[in-house]
């Protein structure tokens, strides 16, 4: 893994916009150079940015990220139109698998907060240590 997080935030932030026509506002607050766990997490933020931009109907994402002492934090959050989490089935893979799964499997946590029409907050966690 090559290049520093918060250029390859940036990227994905700007591939999405093309992909989908959405705005996506990013704050990368610190950096760190890519490992394997931060790989997971680009990706995870990639899909939950895909996720929002496909399903919450709003011009705008916001993507922020804080490089701490003990951990990265990336916050995806949209004001759409926001789902139950119980009524997502659990073969639709997106969020148990490209998010959840993958954060978990690299010893991370995510934290998903959608409630219908308040938008949608996911917040994945990943130790550096």
């Amino acid at each position: 893994s090559s290049g520093q997080l918060a250029e390859s935030l940036r990227t994905v932030a700007g591939e999405v916009e093309d992909a989908y026509a959405v705005g996506v506002d990013v704050v990368v607050v610190g950096d760190a150079q890519m490992t394997e766990h931060l790989d997971a997490v680009l990706a995870a933020a990639r899909e939950a940015l895909v996720n929002a931009a496909k399903h919450a109907g709003v011009a705008t994402v916001s993507l922020y990220a804080e490089v701490e002492q003990q951990a990265v934090v990336v916050y995806v959050r949209d004001r759409g139109v926001g789902f139950e989490m119980d009524e997502i089935a659990d073969d639709r893979q997106g969020v148990r698998g490209s998010i959840i799964g993958r954060i978990e499997r690299h010893g991370g946590q995510v934290n998903l907060r959608s409630t219908p029409g308040g938008g949608t907050d996911v917040e994945i966690r990943m130790p550096t240590t």
